[in-house]
C-alpha cells in the first residue's frame, strides 16, 4: 500500500529510542524527511546511524516550551515545512492521586499539554496554508481507563486529548487530520523502569495482555505512519487505542 507520505517532512519528538523511534522509522521507511528530536545529542547520534533513509537530528527538551517554540523553524530551514507532526512530549512518574508533590503536576503539564500546544501552535500556519497537515499524538490507554499508580499520566493526557479533539473540528476542513494513539504496554525503557525490568515487563504482559506479549515499537510506528497518510484521510479527532487487546471497554 503506498501510503503517499514520501518526501513528506515529519517532525517526531522523543524520537531517539522507544515508541518516538519506532515512529520515526516506519515514517523514514516510507520515504518521508524525517526531523528526531530529543533531550540528548549522544542518543540521537546513535539513532541517526542506525536508521535507514533521510533523518536528521535536533536536539530539544519538551518541558522547554520556549526551545519547542523555535524548533519547527529550525526543521523548516533544513528540510522544508513540517507536513506531518509526531507529539511525544513526555512519561511523567508514576504516583496514586496524592503522591507526587505540584512541582511534578507542573512539570507534567508543562510538558504534556502545553509543549504540545506549543509545537501545534507553531506548525499549525503552514499545514493550514498548503491544505495538509497530520497531526499524531503519542496517548495512553489511560485516557480511556484511568491506570493506578499512573495519576499525572491519566490526568495531562485527557487534557491533552480534550485540547486535540477541539482542535481536530476547527481544522478538519483545511484537510488536517489530528489523532491521539492510545498506547498499552511496549517493549520500552520507560516500561522496564516501571516494572523493574524488561523480563519482568515481558511476563506481566503474558499475564494481563490477551495477547500475551509486549508490543513492539516498530509495531506502534507501522500505525503512526498509517494515520499520518494520504490513506487514512478521513480519520479525524480519534483516540485509538493499540493494545494487544488490553482495554477491558467497549
Amino acid at each position: 500500500m503506498d501510503l503517499g507520505i514520501k518526501d513528506r517532512v515529519a517532525l517526531v519528538m522523543g524520537a531517539s529510542k522507544g515508541l518516538g523511534r519506532g515512529a520515526a522509522e516506519s515514517l523514514a521507511r516510507e520515504g518521508a524527511r524525517v526531523a528526531i528530536a530529543s533531550r540528548s545529542r549522544e542518543r540521537l547520534d546513535a539513532t541517526i546511524a542506525e536508521l535507514e533513509g533521510e533523518v536528521s537530528a535536533f536536539v530539544a527538551d519538551a518541558g522547554d516550551l520556549e526551545r519547542l517554540a523555535a524548533l519547527p523553524g529550525e526543521v523548516e530551514a533544513a528540510l522544508g515545512p513540517i507536513d506531518i507532526l509526531v507529539a511525544n512530549t513526555g512519561g511523567p512518574p508514576p504516583g496514586a492521586a496524592l503522591d507526587n508533590p505540584i512541582a511534578e503536576w507542573e512539570e507534567a503539564y508543562r510538558s504534556l499539554v502545553l509543549g504540545l500546544r506549543v509545537l501545534v501552535e507553531a506548525v499549525l500556519p503552514g499545514m493550514r496554508e498548503r491544505g495538509w497537515g497530520r497531526i499524531v499524538n503519542v496517548g495512553s490507554s489511560s485516557t480511556v481507563e484511568a491506570i493506578p499508580e499512573l495519576s499525572l499520566s491519566n490526568a495531562n493526557r485527557l487534557a491533552a486529548v480534550g485540547f486535540l479533539k477541539t482542535l481536530s473540528r476547527e481544522v478538519a476542513a483545511d484537510g488536517i487530520t489530528v489523532n491521539t494513539i492510545a498506547t498499552g504496554k511496549f517493549a520500552t525503557d520507560r516500561l522496564a523502569e516501571h516494572a523493574g525490568s524488561l523480563e519482568q515487563a515481558a511476563q506481566n504482559a503474558r499475564e494481563t495482555v490477551p495477547a500475551a506479549r509486549l508490543g513492539l515499537p516498530e509495531e506502534y510506528g507501522d500505525l503512526v505512519a498509517f494515520l499520518a497518510s494520504e490513506r487514512a484521510a478521513y480519520i479525524n479527532g480519534t483516540v485509538i487505542p493499540i493494545d494487544g487487546g488490553l482495554l477491558r471497554s467497549v
